[in-house]
């Protein structure tokens, strides 16, 4: 080994030193990965943003897949613009949304989507109140769209309103 030749260690310690000072020159300048993107969890709202796009001030869509303990089977949605929302009378929809603010009417509801179908069984539920008042109650709910009612006292949600009924109830929730 000649004078001006760097021994063994010393080689290896400089070579160490330059690989270090390489990997922190890397690590300062690299700005870190982004955050992985859930796509499955906001697959319906990306869905929406394509289908909408940028020229209005946005959208809302709900949708839903039900099977009741009935048996009956659902598949709705429902998309619509804020625009088209912001330009509605609302005061319109009062009548309808006022027919859910009974706790009565919430649990007739409730019992006629799992199954509990006919006036008398109603009435005869304890929890509703007497008679007269689950009549009241079941005109109440008909009468604004919740419910729709055979000849023979048989009761139903309408299909187009099983899904959003679900949906305001699961946003009351929150």
């Amino acid at each position: 080994m000649t004078p001006t030749e760097p021994n063994p260690l010393e080689r290896r310690v400089s070579e160490l030193e330059q690989r270090f000072a390489d990997l922190i020159s890397k690590i300062t300048q690299e700005k870190p990965p982004p955050p992985e993107h859930h796509t499955d969890m906001y697959w319906a709202l990306d869905g929406l943003r394509k289908r909408v796009g940028e020229d209005n001030s946005g959208a809302v869509l709900y949708t839903g897949t039900v099977d009741l303990p009935t048996g009956e089977h659902y598949d709705w949605q429902l998309g619509t613009t804020v625009d088209d929302l912001f330009e509605a009378d609302w005061s319109e929809w009062a009548g309808t949304l006022g027919a859910l603010g009974h706790p009565a009417r919430l649990l007739l509801l409730r019992r006629v989507l799992q199954g509990t179908r006919t006036a008398a069984e109603l009435a005869a539920d304890d929890g509703l109140g007497t008679t007269g008042q689950v009549y009241h109650h079941l005109k109440q709910l008909v009468s604004a769209g919740w419910l729709r009612s055979s000849a023979r006292g048989h009761y139903a949600v309408p299909g187009e309103r099983v899904v959003p009924l679900l949906v305001m109830l699961s946003g009351a929730n929150r």
